[in-house]
């Protein structure tokens, strides 16, 4: 059988999720479906990640065995006719027989959008993070509190997971806020992330940001090494998986 990449973009709003599981609607639960029914035999994917319910993708790569006589240019034809619209997939290519797309991923990017007008975002709202109306961010001092981020460090205390086992050590490469217009976007660049990472560094920058927490305390919290210290888990819909990097 061939090992082939793919990537897809997907809105996770009505999904649990990334991972295939038992008795839940999955976006690889979805796109295994329309795989095994292309060649009539049970096909496994492995996504570079498993974003939360209702978190979305722009570009998340997979891989998989298949054995068929289509081009992946056929294949990515037949995916699309078959996914729902909210699931795209954007390309299919051979890969190389031991390409694996969590295994191998270098890097990762992604996006968190905050909304911070103060008229209802209607057509936004399933995207982004509406803080409270009246509700002042601080985006330079965030930026500030985001550069303690940067380095390798032990990020125990930003993972969801209070039972992981593995090591929670991941570098972050660069954050990025940028404010434009109504919506403040804040992109994290690392070698992984852990269980909620991305959601929890944005709650505790929203703290900052609105003066509940000094950014002089993110070192404390990062040496801490308890989730406890940290600030909310944001919610899932202002994330989105930008890119996947491999060398």
């Amino acid at each position: 059988m061939v090992n082939y990449r793919f990537t897809f973009s997907y809105d996770g709003t009505r999904y649990h999720g990334w991972e295939s599981k038992t008795n839940a609607d999955t976006v690889e639960g979805r796109i295994e479906a329309v795989l095994t029914r292309m060649v009539d035999a049970k096909v496994d994917i492995h996504g570079a990640g498993r974003t939360d319910a209702g978190v979305h993708a722009r570009a998340m790569v997979a891989n998989g065995r298949l054995e068929t006589d289509k081009t992946p240019e056929e294949i990515k034809d037949y995916l699309n006719r078959y996914l729902p619209a909210d699931i795209c997939a954007l390309d299919v290519a051979v890969a190389g027989d031991r390409f694996h797309a969590r295994l191998n991923a270098t890097g990762k990017v992604y996006e968190y959008t905050l909304y911070v007008g103060a008229e209802k975002p209607v057509f936004d709202r399933n995207y982004v993070w509406c803080v409270p109306q009246g509700s002042i961010l601080d985006v330079d001092v965030m930026k500030k509190a985001a550069s303690y981020f940067v380095g390798k460090h032990d990020f125990r205390s930003f993972c969801g997971n209070n039972k992981m086992k593995k090591s929670t050590v991941r570098t972050i490469y660069d954050v990025d806020i940028v404010k434009e217009g109504d919506y403040v976007r804040m992109r994290f660049h690392g070698n992984g992330f852990l269980q909620n990472m991305v959601r929890i560094l944005t709650g505790t920058l929203v703290e900052v940001g609105y003066g509940n927490m000094s950014a002089e305390y993110i070192p404390e919290i990062i040496a801490g090494m308890d989730r406890q210290l940290a600030g909310p888990t944001a919610p899932p819909h202002g994330l989105c998986l930008m890119k996947v990097e491999y060398d």
